[in-house]
């Protein structure tokens, strides 16, 4: 993407409790670098469209989505959240009642008089807006499943908004159906959140294999922006060697950032507020300032 700043500024140290910094070992094994504080930008959009995906359920995605998202509006991005799971967790997660709703994603998808616009809701987070979700999405797979370019409709649909936005976070069912496959070919990246466990290593090279097919047949712009590290406990032999394995696999595709395991995020979603928020001062959104930080750093959410 081409840059949309307005000056240049040195790295900043910024001490994150429990995150490293400088020549210090992170916990992904490497050396933690020092992401700077973004300045501001002088213009908004066009947005750099990222899929939050992962066929595994309760790994992160809605968490990581609300809070990333949170945590990029803070530093001055005007972010968009798709709600692309008829769970509605992202909604519910930022105070909207899914079963309240007139109009959510789904009539964007299958009504072409529906706009954007139509749709979006404004958040109680500065900078942050919502395209929500509820159970009328789950008939959009099958719906969809007769459609012309049923891959792009998502792409369609998100046209009328990308200029408005830096940023728009799609946060993914966690299944390989049409669903995924239509924020995958509407995105410019993925991130990929990856509970610090065992058996959620074993999905990630179909993940992998579901985006390279996507690149190849429907989206060659499309990129893996990053593998994040989630639910990772420093005190277990256990997650320190499933981070070690990710990285000897994928090297510097995992972000060196790592989301830490806190009660404090369930307890942020029950009271539907960004971590950011909800605890201002905890070290789970710094981690998540960090992630902020380091995807802006990388260019993928300048």
């Amino acid at each position: 993407m081409r840059s949309k700043r307005t000056e240049t500024t040195a790295p900043v140290s910024i001490e994150i409790p429990g995150v490293p910094s400088g020549d210090a070992l992170g916990p992904t094994g490497r050396p933690m670098p020092e992401f700077p504080v973004p300045p501001p930008l002088d213009r908004h959009g066009p947005a750099r469209v990222i899929a939050m995906c992962n066929q595994k359920g309760g790994v992160g995605k809605t968490t990581s989505t609300i809070n990333l998202g949170a945590a990029l509006a803070e530093y001055g991005r005007k972010v968009l959240l798709v709600d692309f799971d008829p769970q509605g967790a992202l909604s519910v997660g930022l105070g909207i009642n899914p079963h309240e709703l007139d109009v959510t994603v789904y009539n964007l998808l299958m009504d072409r008089s529906v706009r954007a616009g139509d749709v979006v809701r404004k958040t109680g987070v500065h900078n942050l807006d919502l395209l929500p979700a509820n159970i009328d999405l789950s008939a959009a797979e099958v719906q969809l499943v007769g459609e012309v370019a049923r891959e792009m409709v998502l792409a369609r649909a998100l046209r009328d908004v990308v200029e408005a936005y830096d940023v728009v976070l799609i946060d993914c069912q966690p299944s390989l159906g049409l669903l995924t496959v239509n924020a995958l070919t509407a995105a410019h990246g993925v991130v990929i959140p990856l509970e610090c466990e065992f058996f959620a290593l074993r999905g990630v090279a179909l993940l992998i294999e579901t985006i390279e097919k996507v690149q190849d047949r429907l989206n060659p712009r499309l990129e893996i922006d990053g593998i994040l590290a989630t639910m990772y406990d420093s005190r277990t032999l256990h997650s320190r060697e499933v981070v070690a394995r990710v990285v000897e696999a994928f090297g510097d595709r995992v972000f060196h950032t790592v989301i830490g395991r806190t009660v404090k995020f369930p307890d942020a979603s029950v009271a539907a507020e960004p971590i950011t928020s909800y605890a201002s001062n905890h070290a789970g959104a710094g981690a998540y300032r960090q992630l902020a930080r380091e995807l802006i750093a990388r260019g993928d959410a300048a």
